[in-house]
């Protein structure tokens, strides 16, 4: 097996396939999910365009030879950039994308001029999008295919068009329930919070997946979770937290903001914290990454403050 791709069969159906990227500290990072029984196969979020061959040699070697549906979480690069290059391989899948993000489909061209601006070099990493076809995409409630039923949930906070999914006990939340890794005896946790943030939002949309009761989250970054329920009210109890260490921050100006917040979250919030028990390139990583989380809720809080004044 290449050094860059592997997989987990967690159990006869269902599959994690870690999508590696050439890019310091882009492993253990992306999660691509398939579900692969005799009456439906599925495939969550098939990742950037760079990983569409080893995925596809993944794939075979778990005997998929087709593919019923793709579902996306949402449309950004890491998560749905390969999908228009996995669809010259499984013509016939069918493409689950919220209504907001089909043009951006279509004709990524906006898409990949915004990925380059926001993720530079990272973005030419995962590679240019490649154009889907529309009669692939759709848009449903709910998916039934014989006695499989998938619930598409309107989740938006990470983004406008985000989808979770609810099949059976498993919720393939994306980027809904934030980012988290899996350490000995331990769990990292953070908020995925990029420009445009809104809380109220993104708690809403937390609510509308905890109603749901699912037993396992199946993460976009990274990996599984079987404490479904416990980890979606952290996730909420986590936003609010930074939402408030960072509006506190904010008040005593913004010289220094992000690393006065770093510094903070690591002492208060206490899955944050073992961001110490991360290796090394995976930290710079993810420092990266919180930056982008503190600026997302920064600039709602700055939004915020105008409206209230105006």
């Amino acid at each position: 097996m290449s050094d860059n791709w592997n997989y987990s069969q967690i159990n006869s159906n269902l599959f994690l396939i870690t999508l590696d990227q050439k890019i310091e500290g882009f492993r253990e990072f992306i999660s691509s999910w398939l579900y692969h029984h005799e009456s439906i196969t599925f495939l969550v979020d098939p990742g950037p365009k760079s990983s569409i061959e080893r995925l596809k040699k993944v794939l075979e070697i778990i005997g998929v030879n087709k593919l019923d549906y793709i579902l996306l979480t949402h449309v950004h690069i890491d998560h749905a950039g390969g999908t228009g290059k996995l669809l010259k391989y499984f013509p016939e899948a069918k493409v689950s994308c919220h209504p907001k993000g089909v043009k951006h489909l279509i004709n990524p061209a906006e898409l990949w001029k915004s990925s380059l601006k926001v993720l530079g070099k990272i973005a030419e990493a995962y590679e240019e999008f490649i154009p889907v076809p529309e009669h692939n995409i759709f848009f449903q409630e709910v998916i039934k295919k014989e006695e499989h039923v998938i619930e598409a949930i309107e989740t938006p906070g990470h983004a406008p068009h985000h989808i979770s999914y609810l099949f059976n006990q498993y919720l393939f939340a994306g980027e809904v329930a934030g980012v988290q890794q899996t350490l000995p005896n331990r769990i990292y946790l953070r908020p995925a919070t990029p420009p445009k943030f809104k809380l109220e939002t993104s708690l809403s949309s937390l609510e509308k997946v905890i109603a749901k009761n699912p037993k396992v989250i199946c993460y976009g970054h990274y990996g599984i979770n079987k404490e479904a329920s416990k980890f979606l009210l952290l996730s909420q109890k986590q936003l609010t937290l930074w939402t408030e260490v960072i509006k506190e921050a904010l008040a005593k100006g913004e010289e220094n903001l992000e690393k006065i917040v770093f510094e903070r979250l690591l002492k208060e919030d206490k899955l944050f914290s073992n961001f110490h028990y991360l290796k090394e390139d995976i930290k710079k990583r993810e420092r990266y990454f919180i930056n982008n989380s503190i600026k997302g809720i920064k600039e709602y809080l700055k939004e915020k403050l105008v409206k209230a004044s105006g």
